[in-house]
């Protein structure tokens, strides 16, 4: 385990639900282990200041620690399974970005789709400890995380049309990917 999972580890012990931690504990054996490789395979994207790109577990962690610390702006900042929802959108937003197994050489364009595919297969588990509503926020945002770039974008994209949270996930994304979010 990398330091940056432990660290994922422990925001989610402190800041999800029993239910939806125990959910991360076994979910996170099942997605592809992915968080030592690079966001940008080609290195064009999510350069850091030095010229570095970072790891995915890196990536996760920053969008994590920063999503924490304002999801106030949702509520009362509470463990809930609408929280769950919203930090469980950023740890799987990229797990499947080099594929269901992990193996391809290269970062994959439709990777948001791809995650919010398998979020909806998995869809009667999600159920078990969130709402309708909040599995609904959680594909979406997933699937959209990619803003105006995600491969399911339609050219007159909009996110007046999604959920908040969907915007919220791109934001993050996006200030992590521009070297935004220093720890």
């Amino acid at each position: 385990m990398t330091e940056y999972e432990e660290k994922i580890d422990e925001l989610l012990e402190k800041n999800l639900t029993k239910e939806a931690f125990s959910f991360w504990l076994v979910a996170k054996t099942r997605i592809p282990d992915v968080n030592s490789r690079l966001t940008s395979s080609s290195k064009k994207y999510h350069i850091r200041d030095n010229g570095d790109v970072p790891n995915l577990d890196e990536h996760v962690y920053e969008m994590l620690r920063a999503g924490i610390r304002v999801y106030r702006l949702f509520g009362d900042g509470v463990k809930s399974s609408h929280k769950d929802a919203v930090l469980l959108s950023i740890v799987f937003h990229d797990a499947v970005k080099y594929g269901f197994k992990g193996d391809t050489k290269h970062t994959l364009r439709n990777h948001d789709s791809l995650a919010g595919d398998m979020i909806l297969r998995n869809k009667d588990t999600f159920l078990k400890f969130l709402s309708e509503g909040e599995f609904n926020v959680l594909e979406e945002s997933v699937r959209f995380h990619s803003g105006r770039w995600s491969a399911e974008a339609k050219s007159n994209f909009d996110f007046k049309n999604y959920n908040p949270e969907t915007f919220f996930l791109h934001m993050l994304d996006m200030l992590s990917t521009n070297d935004c979010l220093k720890g």
